[in-house]
């Protein structure tokens, strides 16, 4: 019995960790010159990993799409560039046993940054980069226990959004 009170604190603490599903931090100054021009989200390409949900490659594009519109098209300065995103790879957790086999939610996206003014790719190699679903009460089990695949996509695909987003402030003096 102490054990289970122990768990159910550890889950409700677990719970108040992270952003908030549906808030967005506000724009960065970093970014204050960039506007999103073409926002260019492909996954024709990807690979399903081991013990995953499907998902089709409209779903994927769609998704991803989305949330990068909702997070860095908010940005509205005078040099515009666009974003080009290939999708590489997903798992999207199942429901297993909990605790035990209770594989996280990923996807793995590669990002080019172009410049419409010089008319050129300003990365020379793509930036790749893994996306975990973000720890909270309902992913500590398992999210193939607590959610949908939509809902699992939907949460991947905010996380990559803010992953670009943290990307892009990180290489804030290419739009200057």
């Amino acid at each position: 019995m102490r054990t289970v009170f122990i768990l159910l604190i550890v889950l409700s603490g677990l719970s108040a960790c992270g952003e908030k599903p549906n808030t967005i931090a506000p724009p960065s100054t970093a970014l204050a010159k960039f506007d999103l021009g073409h926002n260019i989200v492909v996954a024709r390409n990807m690979q399903k990993g081991p013990l995953s949900r499907d998902a089709t490659v409209e779903e994927w594009e769609t998704s991803l799409k989305s949330a990068i519109d909702d997070r860095i098209g908010r940005y509205e300065g005078e040099n515009l560039f666009h974003l080009g995103i290939s999708v590489d790879a997903f798992i999207l957790a199942a429901p297993g046993v909990p605790l035990v086999l209770s594989p996280k939610s990923t996807v793995i996206i590669s990002v080019n940054v172009w410049d419409n003014a010089k008319g050129a790719k300003i990365n020379e190699e793509p930036e790749q980069i893994v996306v975990l679903e973000r720890l909270s009460g309902e992913t500590v089990i398992g999210s193939g226990l607590t959610q949908s695949r939509e809902q699992q996509m939907e949460n991947l695909s905010r996380n990559a959004a803010r992953k670009i987003e943290e990307y892009l402030i990180e290489n804030a003096a290419w739009f200057d």
